[in-house]
């Protein structure tokens, strides 16, 4: 187990926190924005989280994350855009 990975990851998972307060209380815009970064965190977190604990599958569920994040992104993008302002 490398401390040091795992001290990255917790200094890692404090930029979520931020992300959540701006996602609930931000403007439209500012949620898409906190949307889009909380889940790179997420996945910059599970990938620290499976070279210091040396576990494959939490690679395969970063990857995954980093696949799907974007698939998210167009839909809530795609429900502001139907929106009148």
């Amino acid at each position: 187990m490398n401390a040091w990975l795992l001290t990255a990851a917790l200094l890692a998972v404090g930029a979520i926190g931020p992300c959540l307060l701006l996602g609930l209380r931000g403007a439209a815009e500012q949620r898409l924005a906190a949307l889009n970064l909380a889940a790179t965190v997420t996945a910059v977190v599970l990938l620290l989280l499976a070279q210091g604990f040396s576990r494959t599958s939490y690679t395969d569920l970063a990857l995954d994350l980093a696949v799907l994040a974007p698939a998210g992104t167009l839909v809530f993008t795609r429900f502001l855009a139907g929106r009148e302002r």
